[in-house]
C-alpha cells in the first residue's frame, strides 16, 4: 500500500476510533486527541485532573479500542521499583525465575505518580526511555508499542513526590482535564447509574499501530516549519537573545531540545490523522500547548500575578 493510502485508511480508522471511545467517555474531546496524538507519535502523557475524573476510565477505553494489552500500578509512597519491574524468585528446582512485574504491558496506566518516592518513579522513567528494564543484571525488553499515560493529581501535595523537571521532560504532553459542562456531567450521571453497561470494540491491533507510527515518522517536513518550531522553543528560554519581555520576566526556567523534537513529532501526527500529507506551521501551534506546558517553570512573579503558563506560550505565537 502507497504512503498516501496508508494515511487515508489512518484517518478514516481514527474518526472510527474517536466514535468508539464516544460510547464510553462523554466530552474530553482534546484530552482524547492528546493522548492517541502522542500513542501515534511514540511519546507517553501525563494526565493532570483532579479525582473522578475518569482519567482511569479514559486510559482502559482507549487501551481496548486499540488492541492494546493494558496494566493500571497504583503508586503509593510504600511501593518498591520490584513492585512495578517484577522480581527473581526460587522456584522448586531451585533456579532463580523472573516473575515480570506489570510493567509489561503495551499501554502502562501510572496512577498519581508523584505519591510514590523517586527511586520507584525512576525505574518507571527507565523503562519509558529505553523500552527495557534491568532486573539483576538481566536485560528485558518490553513489548512495542509502549506506552505510559501517568496521572498526577494537582491538589494534596502533602506526601507527594513532585517530578523532577529531567523526569517531567520524558513525557510528550501534559494534558490537564477539567471538570465537565453541565450537559456532559448530566449525561456522565445518566451513563453510569443506569443497568446498561457500554463496551467497545478493538479496532486496531499492535502491528498495526506500529506501522502507523513508523509512516507518522516517514512525513517530510519543510525547513520553514521545522524552523518554526525551533525558535517557538527557543523564545521559551529567559536566557536566549530571542526571549520576548513575557518570558524575561515571568519564566524560571525554558524548554530543552527534546520539546521541539516533540514538536515537529506532535505536528506530523496531526497533521497525518487531519489527511494532510505534510505538517505546517498551524500543526506546530496546535500540539505546542500540550508539550510545551510541562516544561516551562514560572517564576514567583508569575503566579503572584496569575498569568497562566497556557497565556505566556500563546502569546509566543
Amino acid at each position: 500500500m502507497s504512503d498516501v493510502a496508508a494515511v487515508e485508511q489512518l484517518v478514516s480508522k481514527y474518526n472510527a476510533l474517536r466514535q468508539e471511545i464516544k460510547k464510553v467517555i462523554v466530552g474530553q474531546d482534546e484530552v482524547v486527541e492528546q493522548v492517541l496524538l502522542s500513542v501515534f507519535s511514540g511519546g507517553h502523557a501525563l494526565l493532570i485532573g483532579v479525582p473522578g475524573l475518569a482519567k482511569t476510565l479514559l486510559v482502559n477505553t482507549i487501551a481496548q479500542t486499540l488492541g492494546l494489552e493494558f496494566k493500571r500500578i497504583q503508586f503509593t509512597p510504600d511501593l518498591m521499583p520490584s513492585d512495578i519491574l517484577g522480581s527473581e524468585i526460587l522456584d522448586s528446582n531451585r533456579e532463580f525465575k523472573f516473575i515480570k512485574g506489570p510493567i509489561f504491558a503495551n499501554i502502562i496506566l501510572a496512577d498519581e505518580i508523584n505519591r510514590t518516592p523517586p527511586k520507584t518513579q525512576a525505574a518507571l522513567l527507565e523503562a519509558m526511555q529505553e523500552r527495557a528494564v534491568t532486573v539483576a543484571g538481566q536485560h528485558y525488553k518490553l513489548d512495542l508499542p509502549y506506552f505510559v499515560l501517568a496521572t498526577q493529581n494537582p491538589i494534596e501535595q502533602e506526601g507527594t513526590y513532585p517530578l523532577p523537571e529531567a523526569q517531567l521532560d520524558r513525557f510528550m504532553f501534559a494534558v490537564n482535564l477539567d471538570y465537565p459542562t453541565f450537559d456532559e456531567e448530566v449525561e456522565v450521571v445518566k451513563l453510569t447509574t443506569g443497568g446498561v453497561t457500554s463496551s467497545v470494540s478493538a479496532l486496531f491491533s499492535a502491528e498495526e499501530i506500529i506501522k502507523y507510527q513508523q509512516l507518522i515518522r516517514k512525513i517530510p517536513v519543510a525547513d520553514n516549519v521545522i524552523e518554526y518550531a525551533v525558535t517557538l522553543v527557543g523564545k521559551t528560554r529567559p536566557k536566549s537573545q530571542a526571549a520576548p519581555e513575557i518570558v524575561k520576566n515571568y519564566i524560571d526556567w525554558g524548554a530543552g531540545p527534546r520539546a521541539s523534537q516533540n514538536l515537529i513529532l506532535g505536528a506530523k501526527a496531526h497533521a497525518a490523522l487531519r489527511g494532510k500529507f505534510s505538517p505546517d506551521i498551524e500543526d506546530v501551534q496546535k500540539v505546542a500547548i500540550g508539550i510545551l506546558r510541562h516544561r516551562l517553570i514560572k517564576n514567583y512573579k508569575a503566579e503572584a500575578e496569575g498569568l497562566s503558563i497556557e497565556e505566556i506560550i500563546g502569546s509566543l505565537f
